[in-house]
């Protein structure tokens, strides 16, 4: 019986890996799948089985489930095809008999009003009806999702948005990667839900404050309506759908769809979450 990591090529994957192995997890133990073997191949060299696994293509996640197994899915990154791809790996565990299936979700993916969340929600019904036992990490926002506006505060000085006084409760990838290696790894997680999000939330001020300590120059938080924030994306040569989606973002924001604070990830990874100034401090 082994633990499996799809996607882990990837930001999330790679860092859960990681941590499975910090925490003492024999590599022989571990399968690390992804698309490009060649992108793990480090992994394959400290002992990890890595295998090819394309949720497009149904005899690789045959080849890399075992009866017994804990599965970590990883949640596909193309809206629109995902659900697909989510329920072929679901299906696959179902055949292969895995013990377990971690799914990484989203934050309140019951209600809230994010763009993301019936891709998510869809999943989740799916992995339920699997009969699986299950533990669903509804995870939050990344910290790392702010480094372009930080790279931008460092030329203009300014971060834009029309999120009000929203607020965002975020965290590192690898504070959600710690806190999916302890859900893999530990006991009493089966049919568990998680709303895994920051220690605290912030809000666009304290993020322009934050990216001022970081750059050493003084950056304001502009605020803007979400008709004049669509008009300067727009202005700014993106597209009509990125434009209204990134509103759409900043729209659930300001509702509070990001500002949940629940305590879930630090009590999981076992260790308070990354502060904002140190989450961004790599992108600086």
């Amino acid at each position: 019986m082994s633990i499996v990591v799809t996607g882990a090529t990837g930001q999330l994957g790679r860092l859960v890996v990681e941590e499975l192995l910090a925490r003492g997890v024999d590599p022989a133990d571990v399968v690390a799948g992804g698309r490009s073997l060649e992108r793990i191949a480090d992994l394959a060299e400290r002992g990890v089985r890595t295998v090819r696994l394309d949720y497009d293509d149904p005899a690789t996640l045959d080849a890399a489930l075992s009866a017994g197994d804990t599965l970590l899915l990883i949640s596909g990154s193309q809206p629109g095809v995902r659900v697909a791809q989510h329920r072929a790996v679901v299906d696959a565990a179902v055949r292969a008999g895995v013990g377990r299936i971690a799914y990484t979700s989203i934050l309140r993916a019951d209600d809230t009003p994010l763009a993301l969340a019936p891709d998510h929600r869809a999943t989740e019904a799916a992995i339920r009806e699997s009969g699986l036992p299950y533990t669903l990490l509804r995870n939050g926002w990344y910290t790392e999702n702010y480094a372009q506006p930080l790279r931008q505060a460092r030329e203009t000085g300014v971060i834009a948005s029309s999120v009000g006084d929203g607020r965002v409760a975020s965290a590192t990838r690898r504070d959600y990667a710690a806190a999916a290696a302890a859900a893999l790894t530990g006991d009493g997680h089966e049919n568990a839900v998680y709303e895994l999000s920051g220690d605290s939330a912030w809000s666009f001020d304290e993020l322009a404050a934050a990216c001022s300590e970081l750059l050493g120059r003084e950056v304001t938080h502009v605020r803007r309506t979400p008709e004049e924030q669509r008009a300067a994306l727009l202005a700014a040569g993106l597209d009509e759908g990125t434009a209204g989606f990134v509103v759409a973002m900043e729209g659930a924001v300001r509702a509070g769809a990001l500002g949940s604070t629940t305590g879930d990830l630090a009590k999981l990874a076992g260790r308070p979450t990354t502060p904002l100034v140190e989450g961004l401090r790599p992108a600086a």
